[in-house]
């Protein structure tokens, strides 16, 4: 049964989600309403809309040359010509175009932010593709053959991964993709998925998601509000004691392997004495012709930061023991569970 104070606590997170519904109302009631001649990209009202709506690290994934190398290499190695080709979150368009310039005959990319959509068919139609390529603004979980799409498609494409993987809604957009959209014995990019973790010590990365007192003040109530799910950190720049070996702790079959959630018992070998706070993970992506995306502990220049995943309690460990843990995942969630 809730306490009186989980019950404030809740129905002032209800109040903050209205709040933000009511902030993102006004903003479009004023863009809308706004003289013809006064609608401007450069507008402080549309620059807010873009920065709220809009993630920052699209530029930092865009700026990301070996991924992007790597991605165009993996297409035009993989992608049959003539091959109709679905890319699942077009963002700039970057992929779609690859897919049509490594031969697809027809792409259709889809897109659930309508202001990416936008700017994806304007890149599009500035590198004169719009007769190959279709820009959708749905997600694909959304789209139905015979009405966005003509007949189920050759090769699907689907880089659409966070720090632990899953973040971003992988899982479930290729189970459906898989079911509905995808040809029988069509191509699925990336066909397969691992995520590999440590355990790890570091009071510094701690410290941005737990807080004891402040001014001499105990806040310790903020914790209330800490994360308990996987976020991004990039570890090699804050000080930090790995406590086990890499292992494997998650596989998925993309092209043909169960993609629900579930649970796993995963162990650890401990490499040294301590008290593990968090499994920091990281993932490797199959993207076909032999090309493996990855965000690993020694991949400094990838845009894509590791998982943190934070224990509910600090662990001692000692070298050479093994430590247990349960990795839970959702369709977008990683945790861990004594």
């Amino acid at each position: 049964m809730p306490t009186r104070s989980q019950h404030g606590l809740i129905a002032a997170s209800l109040q903050s989600l209205a709040q933000e519904v009511r902030d993102i109302a006004d903003q479009a009631f004023h863009l809308l309403s706004a003289p013809p001649e006064s609608l401007s990209a450069d507008s402080e009202i549309f620059s807010r809309i873009a920065g709220r709506n809009v993630p920052r690290w699209h530029f930092a994934m865009l700026n990301d040359t070996d991924r992007n190398d790597d991605l165009v290499a993996a297409l035009q190695g993989s992608i049959p010509a003539g091959a109709s080709v679905l890319d699942i979150g077009s963002g700039s368009g970057l992929l779609a175009m690859a897919a049509a310039r490594a031969g697809a005959g027809k792409v259709i990319t889809c897109e659930m932010n309508p202001l990416l959509a936008e700017v994806a068919r304007q890149v599009v139609d500035a590198h004169g593709l719009s007769d190959t390529i279709t820009v959708i603004g749905k997600p694909s979980t959304a789209l139905q053959v015979g009405h966005d799409l003509d007949d189920r498609v050759d090769v699907l494409v689907s880089e659409i991964v966070d720090c632990g993987l899953i973040g971003e809604g992988l899982l479930p957009s290729v189970r459906h993709a898989r079911e509905h959209l995808l040809a029988p014995g069509g191509v699925m990019l990336p066909s397969a998925a691992r995520l590999y973790g440590r355990l790890v010590s570091s009071e510094a990365v701690q410290r941005l998601n737990q807080v004891t007192t402040a001014g001499g003040f105990d806040v310790s109530l903020m914790n209330v509000l800490a994360t308990r799910r996987h976020f991004p950190v990039r570890l090699s720049t804050w000080p930090h004691q790995l406590l086990s070996e890499a292992t494997k702790v998650l596989e998925f079959d993309l092209a043909s392997g169960d993609l629900e959630p579930g649970e796993r018992l995963i162990s650890l070998p401990a490499t040294a004495d301590g008290e593990a706070q968090a499994l920091v993970v990281w993932f490797e992506l199959d993207m076909g012709d032999g090309i493996t995306l990855r965000n690993s502990l020694e991949d400094t220049r990838s845009h894509w930061m590791q998982g943190w995943v934070p224990l509910e309690k600090p662990v001692p460990v000692k070298a050479r023991d093994a430590v247990s843990l349960r990795l839970r995942w959702s369709d977008f969630v990683l945790s861990a569970h004594l």
